[in-house]
């Protein structure tokens, strides 16, 4: 596979907490530094969350229009699965982000879009959940792009190698992983290796990807120890992102943690500022989450939403090749602050409900305003967004369009948006009627409520979930769909 991504992969491992090795694995959970229930069986992990206030519904009478950045991060999905899986253990509430979980998966949504950059597409069913409420389901697809055709890529890899990451889940993990990513480079691929601990260092100059011997030599050499002065380290992989920069191509940082930075600006204010001014150089950014006990998930998804970026959580070496090989054509941007604003007929819909994208709701004038920062999407990669709504009674409702969807997107090298829209109409189908994009990721949708106990979770039961995924096509080349049923029953029984 041919991977072709001008992409400066800062990988900042390390971007989270305490980094000294003595605060690691203090008890049974894994890296887990205070692991416990509370009274109301919150998880006490030692990891930072934010706290997530789910959205309500909203009177169209009173708000017809909703406004949303799409969010193509696939990071909690990932640490549920460690939660779930490793721990033996539900995860704390603000580790689960339903967008996030429904865009782990690939739904081979359809393209043939040659106009834009991304293709759209929609449906209204009845909601499983709720039988007097309905779903509407919205897609977006990224152009797909032949790996022959694939711009060359840029890579730093920011590597953090502070005294935390010394474990099996953090910096071997990475290493084992950006090994393997090294096979598929090419050439005309570059890659440049900047590590740090108590300071910034070049460990590797900008290298073709041919010289793959030279490459994981390198990476071969890293150790940990030392504390962490991530924000250093941010600057400098950026100067060598630029100083590498390739034109037409897709440069991008990969920025790796498992804890805060602690040297140096370390609040969220001063690393998203930091982030935003890099933003500009026309630099991509994704965040690698790594590890447990000091995982400051808040500030990574923060700084991947603000950076041009999306965010990654690794657990297992098949995340790593998920990431880096079974899907890097993602890291190709096809469309950037991709907006989508949602107007609903005042005949059809008398309130309505945003699932998930809590973090990611926009004012409604933010919408035609090009200086606010949006969600990116990558090549091939697919986005969708769920919405729970009250009907009104209307008997004609068939004649008149449900919704209308607004989308705005920038090429990548753009800083002036384009308009698409889609209507959708509702043709009255039963949620056994639905696709199975609309089965799979009203699914995932339920799973997520139940794991929080949401209280929009309505009369739906882990075996709910269960019975409507044994009624669909589980069936992906690396079996993460049926992955996740497993990951189902297993919660069923925690």
């Amino acid at each position: 596979m041919k991977i072709k991504h001008s992409i400066i992969a800062v990988c900042v491992l390390g971007l989270l907490h305490s980094c000294t090795k003595e605060d690691e694995h203090n008890d049974q959970y894994w890296g887990f530094s205070n692991a416990g229930l509370t009274d109301d069986n919150t998880v006490l992990t030692g990891d930072t969350y934010n706290e997530v206030e789910e959205n309500p519904f909203v009177q169209v009478s009173e708000q017809p229009v909703s406004t949303f950045s799409i969010d193509a991060d696939g990071a909690s999905y990932a640490n549920v699965r460690r939660f779930v899986q490793q721990d033996n253990m539900l995860p704390p509430k603000g580790a689960i982000r339903t967008e996030e979980l429904i865009n782990y998966f690939n739904l081979d949504y359809d393209y043939s879009d040659q106009t834009h950059p991304i293709a759209l597409n929609g449906e209204v069913s009845q909601c499983p959940w709720n039988q007097n409420n309905k779903l509407i389901r919205i897609g977006i697809k990224g152009k797909p792009i032949p790996e022959n055709q694939l711009p060359s890529s840029n890579f730093v890899f920011l590597i953090d190698v502070s005294g935390s990451m010394g474990s099996d889940d953090k910096l071997e993990l990475l290493k084992s992983g950006f090994k393997l990513f090294v096979d598929e480079l090419e050439s005309t691929d570059r890659i440049a290796i900047v590590t740090y601990s108590g300071s910034a260092r070049l460990a590797l100059e900008s290298t073709p990807g041919d010289k793959k011997g030279t490459i994981k030599k390198a990476i071969d050499g890293l150790g940990s120890g030392g504390g962490t002065a991530g924000a250093e380290g941010i600057i400098t992989a950026y100067e060598i992102a630029q100083q590498n920069f390739i034109e037409g191509g897709n440069n991008r940082v990969i920025l790796g943690t498992d804890g805060d930075f602690n040297i140096g600006p370390s609040s969220h204010d001063d690393l998203v500022d930091l982030i935003e001014e890099k933003r500009d150089y026309g630099i991509f950014l994704t965040v690698l989450g790594v590890g447990r006990g000091n995982l400051n998930d808040a500030s990574m998804e923060q700084i991947a939403n603000n950076g041009n970026g999306t965010y990654e959580y690794l657990d297992n070496l098949e995340q790593l090749r998920k990431v880096f090989i079974y899907e890097s054509s993602k890291f190709y941007t096809v469309a950037k602050d991709v907006k989508v604003q949602v107007e609903f007929n005042t005949e059809n819909v008398e309130s309505y409900r945003l699932i998930g994208y809590e973090n990611r709701v926009l004012n409604q004038e933010d919408f035609e305003d090009d200086s606010k920062d949006a969600g990116e999407i990558g090549a091939n990669q697919n986005v969708t967004a769920l919405y729970e709504i009250v009907p009104k009674n209307n008997t004609n409702f068939k004649a008149v369009p449900t919704f209308t969807i607004d989308f705005r997107y920038k090429e990548p090298d753009s800083e002036v948006s384009t308009p698409i829209n889609l209507k959708i109409f509702d043709e009255g189908k039963s949620f056994d009627e639905s696709t199975d994009f609309m089965k799979f990721t009203t699914s995932i949708a339920s799973f997520s409520m139940l794991m929080t106990n949401s209280k929009y979770k309505g009369a739906s039961s882990y075996d709910d979930v269960l019975n409507w995924l044994d009624h669909i096509n589980l069936s992906d080349k690396h079996h993460f769909k049926a992955e996740f049923k497993n990951i189902v029953l297993q919660a069923k029984k925690l």
